[in-house]
Parts: C-alpha cells; structure tokens; sequence
C-alpha cells in the first residue's frame, strides 16, 4: 500500500507541476507583446504594482517566478523597493488562482480537455496553437490533482498517518514549520497547496489542521527568492527582506486570530476544498490590505537590516538580469532597452571619435579606444543573453524579434568599430602632423551632421518601429551615399591638381568610407527593427 500511495502521489505531483508549467509557459507566449505593457505598470506606484503582480502571477503560474523577476528588476536599477512592494504583494494574491481552480474539482472534463486541446495544436494556426497549448496545460493539471486525491485514500486506513494529523492539528506551530519546510523544497506554493487540498477532499485533514500548514507555505516561498537575490545588489535584497517580512507578518497576525479567520473560512463555505482556496485567497488579500499602507516602513526596516547607498555601475548590462527570464516576454522588451542603450553609446563614441579628428586631440582618442572595449563586451554579454532568451518558451513573434536583434546588436557593434576606426584616422594624424584644408574639414562636417542624424533615428525605430521612421532613415542613407560620392569626386579633383597632400588625401577618403558604412548599418538597424 505505502508504494501504492508513493507511486501515485509522486505521478500525480509530477502530472500537476508539468501541467501548472505548460499553461504557464502558453499563457506568457499568448499574453506576447501585452506584457511588456506591464513594465510601465510594475514602474508607476505600489497600488498599479498590486494589480500587475496579480495579472503577471496568474500568467505565470507561479509567486515566486514573479517575486525573483521583481529581484531582477530591482537589481538592474528598474524598480525601487517602493513600486517592488505592490508587486510582491500582488504575487501573492496571484499565486491563489490555481488554488481557486482546483476548488472546481474539473477533474471530470480534464481528459476533454486535453483531446480538444490536441485537436487546436494540430490543426490549428499559431494563436489556436497557443489556446491548444493552455487547454492541454490545464487537463494535464487537473489529471494530475485527480490522482494525487486517488493516492491518498488508502492513508484513511493508517492509524500512524492519523496520528500524525493530530499531532499537527495539537501544536499549530508544528504545522506552520511543516507548510514552510513542504514549500520551500517544492519551490512551489501551488504544488503544497495542491497536496492539502488533496488531502482534505479524502477527510484526512480537518481545514483546522490544514490552515496552519497553509501560512507556513506562504513563509516558504520566499526561499526561492531569497536564494535569487544572492549575487544582487544591496537594493535587490532588500526587496527579497521585503517579501520575506510580509508573510512572516502576515503568518504571525494570522495565526494570532487563528480561531476567528477558521470560523470565517467555515462559514464562507462548507466544502473543504474550497475552504482551504478561500483560506489561501483570505490570507494574501487580507495581508496586503493590511500592510500595503505600510509599505514605507516596510523600506525602512529592511534598509535599517540592510544599511548603505548602492553605487550605480557605469559599465555592464544596465537592463538584462538573468532573475527576468523567468518571464521570457518581458526579457526581449528589456534585451531591446539594453540594445538602444548599446546603439547610444555607439553613437557617442562616434561623435568624440569625430571631434578628435577635428580637434587633433589624443585624449579624446584614447576615450574612444576605451569605449570601444566596453561595447564590444556589450555585444558579447547581450548576445549571451538573447540565446538563453532563445532557449526559453517563445511566441513566434517574440523568436523573430530575438533573431533580428541578433544582427541588430551585430550592426551597432560595427558602428563602434568605424568609430574606432576615426579615432585611429585622427590619431595617425596627430602622430604624422597631417594637415586638411578648412574647405575639407567643413565638408566632413556637413556629411557627420546626416550621418548623426541617421543612427539616431535608426535607434527611434528600435524604440518605435514605423514604416514612416524606417523611410525617414532610408532617405538619409541615400543622401549620405550622394554626399560621399561628391565629396570623393571634389577630393580626387583637389588631389589631381595638388591642392593637398597625398597622406592627408588617403586618411580623407578612408574617413568618408567609414562614414558612409555607418549609414548602411542605421539603415540595416531600421530594417530589422521593422520586421
């Protein structure tokens, strides 16, 4: 009997969590684009963050994927502790969906589902496929809570089992000990609460047993986050305190008023399956009415535990943290951010690069060769950050968006390269005491004004691709191709009539290639920005 139950538990927890897991994954690939909407939400105010750590949550199926994702945030400088509170918060109220779900008891219709959800990802298009997806997602969840309830039956006939149980419903503290301990090896709060519900359906554990087991799971969920937050910055352990404090608290009120909140949850209904999901829901709205107009002095303390300012790197990724894959469409929002802020600071490597050769200084140069080490580490570390995005649960959308910033950050990189290419121009000239004319120096001029112009717009187009912005780019190449073919054509007359040296015509005429090459890479970036 003991393999019995083992076999069928251990199959059913599995059957949920892959369940739990794929309509998760479907439900962020369908969300797409609607997702990084929430980004503004989650950076507003505390209250809008409530909401959106609900909405992230019940896409992702999980509190603590969202609590690690807000550890992200936070520690790549997106989110301060304040708007990170409303959303831990609001991950919490979240994470009680599934528990409601299960409270349905739709294990009946489980295997419909999965067969019409087969049906969809067959022989539907790419949207059905993504519904197929979550329907599939959802019977597989529910298959495996039915056979959870099966494997547990038999524990009615175990005298040690009941023993057990009343032991737990004796000491409620040992309860409390014992939800922390199940969660905080599962990872999971809906897996524990799964379990419980379980448990009650078959009568082997009174709702007053199971309530205590209940907010000791809401303390074990923020082990994963305090694990993620290791290697952070001080500020994204604090967010990590943050969460831990606020189910400590809200588990202490509680179980403070443990025999009033169990007569609540009797009266709100008399199914055991729906008072443990009602005593999950109660827990975390009540808790985050609660503590929510507290939320300074939440930041407070954790800042008292946690003293000391956070320095603000120069160099690095400013946007990507690997704590935000967790939600793979919010990760190619930032990936873009990051790439813009790489596509700016090839950009201004461009222009010192530029004002050296003009001004024959050497300092100058050696920023530019400095720089020029930073983007191309830049390059190397969104790059690695894309193909672990690309290894994750994708739209198709979303995929093509990533394999075009492949080649999108591979452009802007050869944008720092030509500006490093200037400097060197501007440095050889400084060491040969080369000499232009102010007739050449005022047209370079002229020419790096478009050229400018363009990459700026090409990364406006990376920001908000448009027809109207990749045409505005395009018209700019073109012209910047008829300046350089007139220059060249003006300089090669200079040369023939000896206007100028030879040496100084060589660094001339490679500085127009290098600029013209930089429009070919903004109108490249437009491009891709638009498909």
């Amino acid at each position: 009997m003991a393999l019995q139950v083992i076999t069928g538990l251990v199959g059913g927890l599995a059957m949920f969590l892959y369940g739990m897991r794929l309509m998760g994954d479907s439900l962020q690939k369908a969300a797409g684009d609607k997702m990084k909407h929430f980004i503004k939400i989650l950076t507003t105010n505390k209250y809008m963050g409530v909401i959106a750590g609900i909405f992230v949550t019940g896409i992702m199926q999980s509190s603590s994927a969202t609590t690690i994702m807000v550890v992200g945030f936070v520690n790549a400088g997106l989110m301060n502790l304040e708007q990170a509170v409303g959303v831990i918060m609001g991950a919490n109220i979240g994470t009680t969906i599934t528990a409601q779900l299960i409270a349905f008891r739709l294990s009946y219709i489980a295997p419909v589902a999965i067969a019409i959800g087969v049906v969809l990802w067959f022989f539907g298009s790419k949207k059905i496929k993504q519904i197929g997806e979550i329907i599939i997602g959802f019977g597989i969840m529910f298959m495996g809570m039915d056979m959870m309830r099966n494997s547990v039956e038999p524990l009615k006939n175990v005298p040690e089992f009941s023993r057990l149980i009343l032991m737990l419903g004796r000491n409620r503290f040992l309860g409390v000990l014992v939800g922390f301990i199940m969660t905080a090896t599962l990872q999971s709060s809906g897996v524990t609460i799964g379990i419980i519900q379980a448990l009650a359906f078959q009568g082997l554990m009174p709702i007053e047993t199971a309530l205590p087991i209940l907010f000791g799971d809401n303390i074990g969920t923020t082990v994963a986050t305090l694990l993620a937050s290791i290697g952070a910055n001080r500020t994204a352990k604090r967010a990590a305190l943050i969460h831990t404090f606020f189910n400590v608290i809200g588990t202490a009120i509680f179980m403070i008023f443990l025999n009033p909140v169990t007569a609540v949850v009797k009266f709100m209904s008399s199914d055991i399956t729906r008072q443990v999901a009602n005593a999950h829901t109660l827990f975390n709205v009540t808790n985050t009415l609660i503590q929510l107009p507290f939320a300074g002095y939440l930041v407070k303390l954790v800042q008292r535990i946690l003293p000391g300012e956070v320095k603000e790197e120069e160099n690095g990724l400013k946007y990507l943290d690997e704590r935000i894959l967790e939600t793979p469409s919010i990760s190619v929002v930032q990936a873009y951010k990051e790439a813009i802020r790489m596509g700016y600071i090839s950009l201004k490597n461009l222009e010192v690069s530029m004002e050296s050769f003009f001004e024959y200084d050497s300092q100058k140069c050696q920023k530019v060769f400095d720089r020029e080490r930073y983007i191309n580490q830049l390059e190397t570390d969104i790059t690695k950050y894309l193909v672990k995005i690309s290894n994750t649960s994708l739209s198709p959308e979303q995929s093509k968006k990533v394999t075009s910033m492949f080649h999108i950050i591979n452009d802007i990189e050869r944008i720092g390269d030509h500006a490093d290419n200037v400097a060197e121009m501007a440095q050889y000239s400084i060491d040969n005491n080369l000499k232009y004319s102010d007739l050449a120096f005022s047209e370079i001029h002229g020419m790096t004004d478009v050229v400018f112009n363009a990459v700026k717009r090409a990364l406006d187009v990376m920001d908000s691709p448009s027809t109207e912005g990749y045409q505005n780019v395009l018209k700019l190449e073109n012209e910047i191709d008829k300046i350089e073919e007139d220059l060249r054509d003006n300089h090669i007359k200079r040369l023939n009539g000896g206007e100028c040296e030879p040496a100084s015509g060589v660094v001339y005429l490679d500085l127009l290639s290098n600029l013209e090459r930089v429009g070919d890479h903004s109108l490249n970036i437009a491009e891709l920005a638009c498909e």
